[in-house]
């Protein structure tokens, strides 16, 4: 089973049994087709959907959808979720993270933040060359940048200690 939030207001179960989907303990008899990898129509009680997606994020298990040019934006909990929030684990993810780790060996080419920047997660931190490749490393959380520990031009070994988080 799995819980899905519409626009942080709405909440439906939908499960998969038997071949059947089941919103909110109710079948769906829609007859819905595929007309690309983003696109569906849907048809259900006489009424036509035209459905797009416009964003999907696999890992934070949301997305933004467009039902006949309204858009709705989704987040879903699946069976592992539910059950970490039975279990009173449900906020790990949420950890409070103070600092930030080299991932890899490498010289930094560029730092987009300075001390007090206030970031939210996904921002991008500062660029960092390994194995004459860049990598764009972004903030894992919402947070404000307490300490720079890095300039361009800085060899950083793996582990290095980096940023300080507040």
């Amino acid at each position: 089973m799995y819980q899905v939030k519409v626009n942080a207001q709405y909440d439906y179960k939908i499960e998969k049994s038997d071949g059947e989907l089941l919103i909110n303990n109710n079948k769906i008899t829609a007859d819905i087709k595929q007309l690309s990898p983003s696109v569906w129509h849907i048809i259900d009680r006489l009424q036509s959907y035209n459905v797009e997606i416009i964003n999907f994020d696999r890992v934070l298990k949301t997305a933004e959808i467009k039902v006949n040019n309204n858009i709705y934006t989704l987040t879903a909990k699946d069976p592992f979720d539910v059950l970490l929030e039975k279990m009173g684990l449900g906020s790990l993810n949420n950890a409070k993270i103070s600092e930030l780790k080299a991932p890899m060996p490498g010289m930094v080419l560029k730092v987009f933040v300075d001390e007090g920047t206030r970031v939210q997660k996904g921002d991008n931190l500062f660029i960092l060359e390994a194995m004459k490749m860049e990598n764009i490393i972004k903030s894992p959380a919402d947070t404000i940048i307490r300490a720079v520990k890095i300039k361009p031009g800085d060899k950083i070994e793996k582990g290095q200690i980096l940023l300080h988080f507040e």
